[in-house]
């Protein structure tokens, strides 16, 4: 199972990325993240269903200094053969 999601709320500045990252391998999903001009963080994962699960509730409510106001999650097509999960550095979109 694979997901498009953008996380809205004070998310960029605090390490919100690597935080996704780190997340991400303890969930085992692959996939990246990236901060948007919007001041969103979006990105793509991929994993189990209960992974995914695991991985977004952790977004919505655990980093200690992050104040999110809004998630938005969509359903994509899994990609074959993705290894790791990756930060996107140069601002998007």
């Amino acid at each position: 199972m694979r997901v498009f999601f953008k996380i809205s709320g004070l998310v960029q500045g605090i390490g919100y990325r690597w935080f996704v990252r780190d997340t991400a391998a303890k969930h085992r999903v692959t996939g990246w993240v990236g901060n948007f001009r919007d001041g969103t963080v979006e990105g793509q994962a991929q994993g189990d269903k209960k992974a995914l699960d695991g991985f977004l509730l952790e977004l919505k409510n655990s980093h200690p200094r992050a104040e999110v106001t809004g998630t938005a999650i969509r359903e994509l097509e899994d990609i074959k053969g993705e290894t790791g999960f990756t930060i996107e550095f140069s601002e998007l979109r």
